[in-house]
């Protein structure tokens, strides 16, 4: 749960119902107040300015209906929980379709009533926190890498300006970071963005294949080559050619790369005869190519080539306010993908995201978001659908007290209790702790509220 404190209007005219809704939800830790009309309401709607408005269908003077109608028109208008003690299909049906969130009939189960409350808050924010993001993410995306932080800023200005150029590009960073992205939008973003873009990981390749496939072959030219092939560098032709990880490139075809560089001349394997072709080089990598050239594994003058126009994407970690854009970002994403509704970070996952380093960076994040989606049946995704590295590495990045024992109360007798004994009144510690208050409870337990209840049963 949010630390938020939410703030719940009771719209209803029998009063001793209306005074018990307001004890369970002062109980639960809302701020609220009780009007008994319509009228009433909406004359308070401005001055309390309530998170939820909880409502009677049956009201003097204008029903439920009409106001739920007049709290959908405002600006920024609240989430509405509907009750009533003639609770048809009909009139169900009725509500949702003007714009309830849920609808209960009386006579009403007060755990469920708070639950109720509870689930529509959550969805109200969540839905009020997608069109935030989505917001974000229509002003700050680009060319498909989404980012509000400086760094991120700073780099989508640098492949603006790099694409108005011509020149080789090199593009660094650590694994995950997105490297083929950026890759694409310089490209997207150029004179080029008409013409063919290849990609090619060097690595993926062996190394006795590499220069066919870059350069092409006669046919006839080795075993198996039973047929010429014109080779990346001429499908790429007037287009764009990415390179990842030319790190991994072996030295004698890095003197073959310079020489396409340089005069844009090339020679199929077992050709006589050189192509002219016109080709863009985008290179990525995730080593340090200036140490690679100190210990004589990458040519020094492809490097000076290569690093006239180079790009450094920053790594998720120092991107700040991104992480919970993008992960955001992931969830409605995987959601939508699997027909599935919304889904929102409990506090406990949050701060496991933020505290986790995550050394994959963007591609581990889409990977952990991905997971959640798949296992988590709630709303709401705790630190338990998260993998167990983000669990554990958000731990060891916060401090531990000195004092790691169980609290006595835990220990009582001379037996060691079993694990579901030992939970059944570590439960029962915390909600002491928390006077009773289940939604803390919950919490701090770092599980949702039908678990709690299902432990307490």
């Amino acid at each position: 749960m949010s630390d938020q404190t939410y703030s719940v209007m009771v719209v209803e005219d029998d009063l001793a119902l209306g005074e018990l809704l307001l004890e369970e939800l002062e109980a639960e830790g809302y701020r609220v107040c009780h009007v008994e009309s319509a009228e009433d309401a909406l004359e308070k709607l401005d001055e309390f300015d309530p998170d939820l408005v909880v409502s009677d269908l049956q009201l003097p003077g204008a029903d439920g209906l009409a106001l739920l109608r007049a709290v959908r028109e405002r600006h920024a208008a609240p989430a509405t929980l509907m009750i009533s003690a003639y609770g048809t299909v009909d009139r169900a049906v009725a509500a949702l379709k003007a714009g309830a969130d849920n609808f209960l009939t009386k006579p009403l189960d007060m755990d469920h009533f708070v639950l109720s409350v509870e689930r529509v808050l959550a969805n109200h924010r969540l839905r009020a926190e997608v069109q935030r993001f989505r917001d974000v993410l229509g002003r700050e995306s680009f060319r498909g890498m989404e980012g509000s932080s400086r760094a991120m800023r700073i780099l989508f200005d640098r492949i603006t300006q790099v694409a108005r150029a011509d020149g080789a590009v090199l593009v660094s960073g650590e694994s995950g970071t997105g490297k083929d992205l950026v890759a694409h939008a310089i490209h997207a973003e150029s004179a080029r963005a008409d013409k063919p873009f290849l990609a090619v990981n060097c690595a993926g390749v062996p190394a006795d294949l590499l220069e066919s496939e870059f350069f092409g072959h006669a046919a006839g030219a080795f075993s198996g080559a039973d047929r010429a092939r014109p080779g990346l560098f001429r499908e790429a032709d007037g287009g764009t050619l990415f390179l990842d990880e030319i790190g991994e490139m072996p030295a004698p075809l890095q003197a073959k790369l310079l020489r396409a560089l340089q005069d844009g001349r090339i020679r199929p394997v077992g050709a006589d005869r050189e192509h002219q072709v016109d080709v863009r080089l985008i290179a990525a990598t995730n080593q340090d190519l200036q140490a690679l050239v100190e210990k004589g594994d990458f040519r020094e003058d492809l490097y000076y080539r290569l690093e006239a126009f180079q790009l450094e994407i920053p790594p998720l970690r120092e991107r700040g306010e991104d992480l919970e854009l993008l992960a955001m970002s992931f969830l409605a994403r995987f959601a939508a993908a699997r027909k599935r509704p919304a889904k929102r970070l409990s506090e406990q996952a949050l701060a496991a995201v933020r505290g986790y380093r995550w050394p994959g960076n963007v591609r581990e994040l889409k990977n952990a978001m991905e997971r959640a989606v798949t296992f988590c049946e709630d709303e709401e995704i705790g630190v338990e659908h998260l993998p167990e590295r983000v669990r554990r590495g958000s731990e060891d990045e916060r401090s531990v007290a000195p004092e790691t024992g169980l609290p006595s109360e835990l220990l009582e007798g001379d037996m060691l209790p079993s694990l579901d004994e030992l939970r059944r009144r570590y439960v029962h510690y915390v909600l002491e702790r928390v006077d009773g208050n289940k939604r803390r409870a919950a919490a701090l337990l770092g599980v949702g509220r039908r678990t709690l209840y299902r432990w307490l049963e």
